[in-house]
């Protein structure tokens, strides 16, 4: 993580500095806003800027937005000034935080920046192959293409492969083709010479130059105009770039990984994809299956999203009650791991009671999910099944029933009793199937509280 710190502060930023390398920041100092400019157009970068608050933060924000330079600003302050923090947030500041600086506040905001909420949460076995195929490749310089419908998680696959590589201690630097317009992608991805074109106030550094030592991910390529991309396929050929107006060729040394939501096989037939960039992209190829496909991550994926959004909203980790697994399980998710994590925000917020029920599963405009009419609900039925079936197939029997067992003492909190009868087993046979569980190493939920659920009613009572 690159840490940017503008100002001085009477020394108080030097104490700053000194927490955020112990934190894994790299550090670099600008005395002011002309300086930190600088930086970021020499090809340092940042991940983060702190700023002293008394300086013109939002003359800062307007300087990085006309040079198209991204990075999140938290202001900083000698005194507690609730005036001064809330000018610099109406500025652009994102936080702001007083000085001298709390050591735990500022770990925080380092940890944040640095994971993003991209953690890579899984269970299914179709991810499960395709994470497998990536920490094999993961300490190659091999180039890899990863591809997947929007919103499958190729950004945060690419920084896992970032990190298992050896330049995981180098820049991770990426850049969304498709967000950028074409005449002003070239200056970002290969830098610019002062007075190359109208705007180009001075030089600066590019991705590919700022990537140096690490890695560039492209994201979304497939959108890139073909002229560019010839240019793109000299500097991965022969590692070197011309920036735009420059006079000699720059070396480079970084290793690609490109992702793409289309078909590139039927781009190039349709001549909007070079095929030799191609085939210097797709080295390997990870595959990320969408989420309808990956029954069993849809579930692991919610309650993650359940335990982060709760700690964010300050509220209780309320459990997910059956109704409302069903409810995710049989929904198409054409939005992916994006649309569930938004799905399960909303839930967050709007649950009442002990549980996280249907009622709480909602969509954007305020509908239960369930209900729906997007799909119809035989649709959503016989895709259940399916999923079900699917994530069924190639496995052992007693691996299912390991896992039904493991699920439904889940749901009971622990509570053996409740657990044996949903199963429909003696509370001796669970006993011994958990215990065979725990000799094999496999976590067992701890025993529950018996009166924590009603009683089931005897036959015939």
């Amino acid at each position: 993580m690159r840490l940017l710190i503008v100002g001085t502060l009477k020394g108080q930023l030097t104490t700053a500095t000194k927490i955020a390398m112990e934190n894994g920041a790299t550090v670099t100092h600008a005395e002011d806003l002309d300086q930190a400019m600088r930086v970021l157009r020499g090809g340092k970068g940042a991940d983060l800027l702190l700023v002293d608050v008394a300086l013109d933060i939002r003359d800062l924000v307007m300087r990085l937005e006309a040079e198209h330079i991204h990075a999140p600003i938290v202001a900083c302050g000698i005194t507690n000034d609730a005036r001064a923090a809330v000018a610099a947030i109406h500025a652009g500041a994102k936080e702001y935080i007083p000085l001298p600086p709390d050591p735990e506040l500022i770990a925080a905001v380092l940890a944040a920046v640095a994971n993003d909420s991209r953690e890579l949460v899984y269970r299914d076995e179709a991810m499960a192959k395709v994470i497998k195929l990536a920490q094999q490749i993961a300490g190659s310089d091999a180039s890899v293409m990863i591809t997947g419908e929007s919103g499958t998680g190729k950004e945060v696959l690419a920084r896992y492969v970032h990190t298992r590589s050896a330049r995981a201690k180098r820049p991770f630097i990426s850049i969304n083709c498709a967000a950028i317009p074409e005449h002003l992608l070239e200056s970002e991805l290969f830098g610019h010479e002062k007075g190359a074109f109208t705007g180009a106030i001075a030089r600066r550094i590019g991705k590919f130059e700022e990537a140096t030592g690490g890695t560039l991910l492209l994201d979304e390529i497939s959108e890139m105009d073909v002229r560019l991309q010839s240019k793109l396929l000299r500097a991965i050929q022969e590692r070197v770039i011309d920036r735009v107006g420059g006079t000699k060729p720059v070396p480079v040394d970084i290793r690609i990984i490109a992702t793409s939501n289309r078909n590139l096989v039927d781009a190039v037939r349709e001549g909007t994809f070079r095929e030799d960039l191609l085939f210097r992209l797709n080295v390997v190829n990870l595959k990320i299956p969408p989420l309808r496909e990956r029954p069993l991550d849809i579930l692991e994926l919610a309650q993650h999203f359940v335990k982060k959004y709760a700690e964010a909203n300050g509220v209780p980790v309320r459990p997910i009650s059956a109704e409302a697994r069903r409810v995710l399980s049989s929904n198409r998710w054409q939005g992916n791991v994006r649309e569930l994590e938004n799905t399960m925000h909303r839930a967050v917020l709007m649950a009442q009671g002990d549980e996280i029920g249907p009622d709480a599963i909602l969509t954007p405009d305020g509908d239960r999910l369930d209900l729906a009419k997007t799909v119809p609900a035989v649709a959503h039925a016989t895709m259940a099944a399916e999923q079900v079936t699917r994530a069924l197939v190639g496995r052992t029997v007693a691996d299912v029933e390991r896992d039904l067992i493991l699920e439904t003492l889940k749901h009971c909190l622990g509570n053996r009793t409740h657990a044996a009868n949903i199963l429909g087993i003696s509370i001796r046979t669970l006993r011994n199937k958990l215990n065979e569980y725990s000799d094999g190493g496999i976590p067992i939920p701890p025993a529950g509280t018996p009166g924590e659920y009603p009683r089931m009613p005897m036959v015939g009572a």
